[in-house]
């Protein structure tokens, strides 16, 4: 067998070798960045990459960097939110002009606000139950008679007590779990199971004669979902 040969059998091992230990490395997250499938995320979308550090959760990237965390697992290929330190992840980056949410821009403090409350008043309930809550928040902010800000309508108070009783209570201030983090980012994406819905109580424990009195758009899980009168 002449030399020539030899050298490239040895390359194509080398080369098999070296494919073997970067897919392996790869695997924890899905895909590395070079790996991607660039036809899964739109035309209209940039893509950072973003290096996974210790401590990090794939539901605080997706909300610290304003993405869907559906969207962040389906371009990285995650069949599950598990990811390691060193991996890497590609992060879609919407143009400017469309804005990375349908309902606009909001604080990342803001963002977390509405997965407390969510977390608060709806830890326990369905994925689209929680996400319903958030629906209401929002859309009291498209609503004249209410705040314009998120902050604003969690805090409001009518009569001295506060619309929210998780802001009574301090249970507001609860850590959120991924699950209400990713509700509040569905909910700032558009999506509605309410149909627009301003007020939300639970009827086996409201004594609020008055919110039961409002014409009932819909009920999910153990909530009833209103509008005014």
């Amino acid at each position: 067998m002449s030399k020539y040969v030899l050298k490239l059998i040895f390359k194509l091992a080398a080369f098999t070798i070296i494919s073997l230990v970067y897919a392996s490395a790869c695997a924890p997250v899905g895909s590395c960045s070079q790996g991607l499938d660039t036809q899964l995320i739109s035309s209209d979308s940039k893509v950072i990459n973003y290096t996974v550090r210790e401590g990090d959760t794939l539901s605080g990237i997706a909300s610290e960097y304003q993405v869907a965390l559906d969207e962040l697992m389906r371009v990285n290929k995650l069949a599950n939110s598990l990811i390691f330190p060193g991996a890497t992840l590609a992060l879609p980056e919407k143009n400017s002009a469309e804005g990375s949410m349908s309902r606009g821009n909001i604080p990342r403090e803001e963002l977390m606000l509405l997965a407390r409350l969510i977390h608060a008043e709806a830890r326990g309930e369905s994925f689209e139950g929680q996400v319903a809550v958030g629906a209401v928040i929002l859309n009291r902010l498209a609503n004249p008679h209410f705040p314009k800000t998120i902050t604003e309508v969690v805090f409001q108070k009518n009569n001295r007590v506060y619309q929210f009783s998780p802001v009574g209570d301090g249970s507001i201030n609860l850590e959120p779990d991924e699950i209400a983090i990713e509700a509040a980012l569905q909910a700032l994406s558009g999506k509605d199971p309410t149909k627009g819905a301003l007020f939300f109580y639970n009827p086996e424990i409201s004594r609020d004669q008055w919110i039961k009195s409002l014409p009932v758009v819909t009920r999910i899980g153990n909530h009833v979902f209103a509008t005014s009168l």
